[in-house]
């Protein structure tokens, strides 16, 4: 009975830490609803989701499937040829038998070492390929959402979905899986060679697999959740940096240099503490995992020893000093692939964490879609009908209450009115930016709704307040990267609109860098240029939405002549607070509180003496003070 008391000390060890692990997942499991870290979606489901980028590409992984199964050949028969070595130093002794199973051993190694290297090759490859396709598709997706979406989804978690989330799906093709595929070979391939060697000592070891498979199953929920926190930190990170960088010229202003940084520091120390979780799970598991290869060594020598020694047999079968070095390699070979699978399997988490965040993005149904029988226009003349229109952000707070009006081909329509009186929205919902919820808009007669949206937008020129310049050049960010248009045909549409006045005078002229966002220019230029590449794309809707209000008064000249220029390519509808740049307008249309107060040219609002009329005193009063 003494013989058995250290077999009896393993097993209390280790029975003692399994009864620990299943009480601490006992009580996970009871609080996980509210700690909320289960993924919604079911691993199954995002595999076949995955699968669906892994499909086009099958030949290159069946190639690395056939590649690794001969490297996994080392694994299954290197530990016969250390005991057949260790066989034949103990009983005859042939030097060149063992010359001989020394070179078999280096050329079994060889072709491991070869067919690792091409397999990596091939996956990386293929892994490049999945991940370019991924982005593209979610980048495509993410285009394709409505302005109401993009909204309400902040710019830093949008990157981390592109960049780092897609990151850790690449390496899941290229590195984890193909790893555990391998690592399942593996320990298949040694337990089957273990059980034609002595199946009475495989059985001694596979004692500890249930164990095994009980500590991975219990971890696998601690490493989903510490994936997940560490996934949320640094999207919070991401999302923070993508804001305050952009506005850290008003931080500056405000002097809330302080403030930020203390903001930035506990969003830091959120996502230290979650990567220190993540670090405390895989550090628990990893070496649960190592003891148990430990205490199956030292029952293999214990066992294994005293059969040897005492020349007697172990449950039936003898065990020699050749089946000792043997099983305490295939051991060795038989544990490392279920302690790198505990590794594997964590990283696995984390690129199904970044996979599910990355469906969650693809499953936003866009709000603004082409309907089923959607038509191509060619070309429109460019005449707008607003009928009955009722339009709303949120539910039941409406911005536009039954509007109506048109507008013919080639007028020059302007709307005015005080802040948040819908202005500017009855110019999104010309371009279907967002989709209104009762009435109809048409264009040349036809409902926008029938009208596909890249058909439709194609048509029409924007010119916003808040100009937007890519990082570039000036020609770039003219002809929006198009081929299609030659320096001459630039040069043309930045005379039209007067850009050519400042162009000229840059050292580089078109090839002028633009730094992020433009902001090596003045407000002016960037409206001037935002002309520029209007005009050169001959749109038969020009919109202009408040393109005039942060210029100066000869910049303002400019534009005003640019305006009148304009007026000839097509339909023109303006935005505008400053009354003075719409006064030569075919019609101007006052809103208030979302609803047409009154309508019609300058002079016959003049004459009604009502809220225009108002409106234009004011301004006129304002700006004889201001001259004085």
């Amino acid at each position: 009975m003494a013989e058995l008391y250290p077999l009896l000390v393993v097993g209390a060890v280790i029975g003692t830490f399994t009864l620990v692990f299943v009480i601490a997942y006992a009580l996970m499991k009871n609080k996980k609803e509210s700690i909320g870290f289960d993924r919604n979606m079911k691993d199954s489901e995002i595999i076949v989701r995955l699968l669906k980028y892994a499909r086009p590409h099958w030949a290159s992984f069946l190639i690395a499937l056939v590649i690794m199964l001969l490297s996994i050949s080392y694994d299954i028969i290197a530990p016969i040829i250390v005991g057949d070595i260790e066989k034949l130093v103990v009983e005859d002794f042939e030097l060149s038998t063992l010359f001989l199973k020394v070179a078999a051993y280096a050329g079994i190694l060889a072709v491991s070492m070869l067919c690792t290297y091409f397999q990596a090759i091939i996956l990386q490859k293929t892994g490049q390929k999945i991940l370019s396709s991924l982005r593209q598709d979610l980048f495509t997706h993410i285009e394709s959402l409505s302005h109401n979406q993009l909204n309400n989804i902040p710019v830093g978690k949008l990157v981390t979905r592109i960049t780092n989330d897609t990151n850790a799906i690449s390496m899941m093709f290229t590195n984890i899986l193909v790893t555990m595929v391998k690592n399942v070979f593996v320990i298949f391939g040694v337990l089957t060679a273990m059980l034609l060697l002595n199946y009475q000592l495989t059985l001694m070891v596979l004692c500890f697999v249930p164990f095994v498979v009980l500590f991975t199953w219990i971890f696998r929920k601690f490493s989903r959740k510490a994936y997940r926190a560490v996934k949320d930190g640094t999207t919070d990170i991401n999302t923070y940096l993508s804001e305050n960088l952009s506005g850290i010229k008003i931080t500056q202003i405000f002097n809330r240099e302080d403030k930020k940084m203390e903001d930035f520091l506990e969003k830091s120390t959120n996502l230290r503490k979650a990567k220190q979780k993540q670090i405390f799970v895989f550090g628990v598991f990893r070496p649960m995992v190592y003891m148990l290869y430990i205490s199956s060594v030292l029952c293999l020598l214990y066992l294994g020893g005293r059969g040897y020694i005492k020349d007697t047999v172990f449950l039936g079968q003898a065990v020699s000093a050749n089946i000792l070095v043997t099983f305490y390699m295939y051991i060795s070979k038989f544990f490392n692939p279920i302690q790198t699978l505990a590794e594997q399997f964590n990283m696995l988490q984390s690129a199904f964490a970044s996979a599910e965040k990355i469906f969650t993005v693809f499953d936003m149904v866009p709000e603004v879609v082409d309907e089923p029988d959607a038509i191509e226009l060619d070309e429109i003349r460019g005449e707008i009908e607003f009928r009955n229109v009722w339009f709303a952000y949120n539910p039941g707070e409406w911005v536009l209450k039954d509007v109506s009006f048109k507008v013919e081909a080639k007028q020059t329509v302007a709307f005015v009115g005080s802040t948040g009186s819908g202005k500017s929205t009855i110019l999104s919902l010309i371009c279907r930016n967002y989709d209104i919820q009762q009435g109809q808009i048409l264009i040349d007669g036809v409902d926008i709704k029938r009208i596909k949206i890249s058909s439709l937008r194609k048509h029409f020129g924007q010119m916003l307040q808040d100009v937007f310049l890519f990082s570039g050049t000036i020609r770039s960010n003219i002809v929006l990267r198009e081929d299609t248009f030659t320096d001459d045909e630039v040069m043309e549409s930045c005379r039209y609109v007067n850009a050519d006045s400042f162009i000229n005078k840059l050292e580089g002229g078109l090839d002028e860098v633009v730094r992020e966002r433009g902001n090596n220019f003045s407000a002016g230029q960037r409206q001037l240029l935002s002309f520029a590449r209007t005009v050169i794309h001959r749109p038969a809707v020009m919109i202009l939405d408040e393109a005039t209000a942060n210029i100066d008064t000869e910049t303002e000249l400019l534009i005003q002549d640019s305006l009148e220029k304009m007026k000839n390519i097509g339909t023109m509808l303006i935005v505008a607070h400053r009354l003075s740049t719409i006064q030569h307008a075919d019609n101007i249309i006052l809103l208030s509180g979302g609803k047409i107060v009154e309508q019609g040219n300058h002079q016959e609002l003049l004459r009604k003496k009502g809220r225009y009329y108002q409106l234009y005193t004011l301004q006129y009063n304002k700006m004889q003070i201001q001259n004085r």
